[in-house]
């Protein structure tokens, strides 16, 4: 649907250490206000990498869906390959990530380990926590350009991989992540993927895919730190849950780990120097009930902070980019 907008937006409020903010009083109609103000808002993201839109005053999931479509350029992506369980509240939207609300979500970039990924995050906040739980973000080429040299050529040249194990009792299972349980399927789809894997004399699946961890942009061609090396590492997790896993699955049966392109460990040391960038780059603003952000997901990284009370946030991934469009540094082979 394309209509342009109507009202000129007010100026957008720009306060060190907190996202970009655009205050609006509440729409009579929140489905006709984001078609109206699509381009003005896509022109705010294009300028700052996020938004955050506070007075908008969205109330359930329909409404929600309804308001993501209308954002949607060129539509709403099916997950993949996702790491943690999600409710579906529609064709493309769906909650966050069941993750322990005690637990940060450290930043990434969404679904960055897939050869197609979102292009635009958007979230909705219909129930903000008692406590916590803020969507930083961090401009991703701010914290490209503060991380060592040595560390940053090394994982242009090698890129960095991904390895998954799935097993029936912890972290996603084969259906939720490929959709289907049937191998013929499953390999088709690694294959055209580019992820090698191997099935286990137990029935898991093990898998393990090779990015580029330093993209262009493909509108603007900034160079932008687009991976989740830091997220998806062992050394990411809780210390005692960490000690858990390996005593229960061997370091080589971790649900998740990240290494460089061509095979070896990520250590601790190098996991927390990317942690510890990211804060120092981050921007975040509490959410209140009603509130919707709009993400450049090559631009700008995000995350979650830890949380008490209940909080429902609804996710939507869109306008597909393709990894081949963002100029990667490492050549992959997809069947």
């Amino acid at each position: 649907m394309s209509i342009s907008s109507q009202t000129a937006l007010p100026e957008v409020d720009l306060q060190p250490g907190r996202p970009p903010v655009l205050h609006t009083n509440p729409p009579d109609d929140a489905v006709r206000w984001a078609a109206e103000n699509r381009a003005a808002l896509s022109a705010i993201v294009a300028e700052h990498g996020s938004v955050l839109v506070r007075g908008l005053g969205l109330r359930d999931a329909a409404e929600t869906v309804a308001v993501f479509h209308q954002l949607a350029r060129t539509g709403l992506m099916t997950e993949r390959e996702t790491f943690a369980s999600r409710q579906t509240y529609a064709e493309g939207v769906y909650s966050s990530s069941k993750w322990p609300p005690s637990q940060p979500m450290c930043m990434h970039h969404e679904l960055s380990y897939r050869l197609e990924f979102p292009g635009l995050m958007l979230f909705a906040c219909l129930s903000a926590p008692i406590e916590g739980g803020a969507t930083g973000v961090a401009d991703s080429t701010a914290a490209l350009d503060v991380l060592p040299g040595d560390l940053v050529e090394r994982l242009e040249r090698e890129g960095w991989m991904l390895v998954r194990n799935y097993n029936e009792e912890i972290g996603t299972s084969i259906a939720e992540a490929f959709g289907t349980e049937d191998p013929d399927a499953i390999a088709s789809y690694c294959h055209a993927n580019a992820i090698e894997f191997e099935w286990r004399s137990d029935g898991g699946l093990r898998t393990w895919q090779r990015r580029s961890a330093v993209i262009r942009h493909p509108v603007t061609g900034r160079r932008s730190w687009f991976n989740q090396i830091a997220f998806l590492n062992e050394w990411t997790l809780d210390p005692d849950v960490h000690e858990f896993l390996i005593d229960t699955y061997g370091a080589e049966g971790l649900p998740f780990t990240t290494r460089f392109g061509g095979g070896d460990p990520i250590g601790e040391d190098v996991v927390r120097l990317l942690t510890e960038t990211y804060k120092a780059n981050t921007m975040r603003e509490p959410w209140q009930a009603g509130d919707l952000m709009l993400v450049d997901n090559i631009r700008s990284a995000h995350s979650r902070e830890p949380f008490t009370g209940p909080r429902e946030v609804l996710v939507g991934m869109v306008d597909p980019v393709r990894l081949a469009d963002c100029s990667p540094t490492v050549n992959v082979n997809a069947g």
